[in-house]
């Protein structure tokens, strides 16, 4: 029996629609605001029912801010990030679930133990490392003298070094962050909950460990990766900091750093209408992906398949 409490039902309906409100607020200001004029937008407090300057405002922030270069350079980082990260942390946990050999264990910590490390912290060795892959071979390149041998094959009279930069470039972008603790180990959850009987008799069936990965592991996973799918892709989309110091030619610019180019500086007219409206279009493409992938996204947080 369903116990009725109309009153605890009303307060928590109210509730329900204070914290909708709160939350909801800025984006229907962004909204109102990138359909009003530059007069309107400008007015102290600015009106809150919407304008019709709404086409005109979208049309000046994608030619102005170039945004249609950035949308695509944003959806093949998210895109590379998510496909990446999916693939290496797969990888990763079938290897220590099914796979029996010595430092197991410690190969899990040591993974595990990254998630205390975001960007932020290992960003100047990245950077290095992104700036010349073979940055830490260069000491044994020239403790072996291959070096000048390199330059005197290449019929020059100096000294090569090894020297391949990710700079400017989608491997830049997206290699740096294709690993991740968090998917190995919600994986590897995900690997030790499925019965061991199909893993033997995949084996008495002469099933390589790559068949029973492609055939049996990859589509009971498929809920977890739809899951996954709408977290990194919103992850690498909004990603900020790595792609303003990897970038430094516009053309490889995200649109989440584009948008710096809309805001209004200390010398120019207050466009916040239009800056307002580049940023919508910026937030439209996660927000489509996680409408599409919402029913996958929630049965693949409460639900599993076997």
């Amino acid at each position: 029996m369903v116990e009725k409490t109309p009153i605890l039902d009303t307060f928590t309906y109210i509730f329900l629609m204070l914290g909708i409100l709160i939350v909801g607020f800025p984006i229907i200001y962004a909204i109102i605001a990138a359909t009003l004029s530059i007069e309107d937008v400008s007015r102290v407090p600015m009106p809150l029912i919407p304008g019709d300057q709404f086409v005109v405002n979208m049309q000046t922030a994608w030619e102005k801010g170039d945004l249609g270069t950035q949308l695509v350079n944003s959806f093949i980082m998210a895109a590379g990030i998510t496909i990446g990260k999916i693939i290496v942390s797969m990888l990763g946990a079938f290897s220590i679930v099914y796979f029996d050999y010595r430092f197991r264990t410690v190969a899990f910590v040591t993974v595990f133990c990254t998630l205390m490390l975001p960007v932020e912290v290992r960003i100047l060795p990245t950077y290095e490392m992104a700036a010349n892959l073979f940055g830490p071979f260069n000491s044994l390149w020239s403790a072996l003298h291959l070096d000048g041998l390199a330059g005197w094959i290449a019929g020059h009279d100096v000294e090569m070094r090894l020297d391949f930069s990710l700079l400017d470039s989608y491997q830049g972008l997206i290699l740096p962050l294709v690993a991740s603790a968090t998917c190995t180990f919600l994986f590897r959850q995900f690997f030790l909950t499925i019965p061991e009987e199909l893993c033997e008799a995949a084996k008495m069936d002469g099933a390589s460990p790559m068949i029973f990965f492609r055939k049996i592991l990859l589509p009971l996973s498929k809920t977890n990766i739809a899951a996954l799918v709408v977290i990194e892709f919103v992850y690498g989309w909004n990603q900020y900091l790595w792609p303003l110091l990897i970038t430094t030619n516009p053309k490889m610019m995200t649109a989440v750093i584009g948008l710096q180019n809309l805001i209004p500086q200390a010398d120019d007219l207050p466009y916040w209408n239009v800056a307002l409206a580049g940023a919508l279009i910026v937030m439209l493409p996660p927000i489509l992906v996680v409408l599409l992938m919402q029913r996958w996204f929630v049965k693949g947080l409460v639900d599993t398949e076997k």
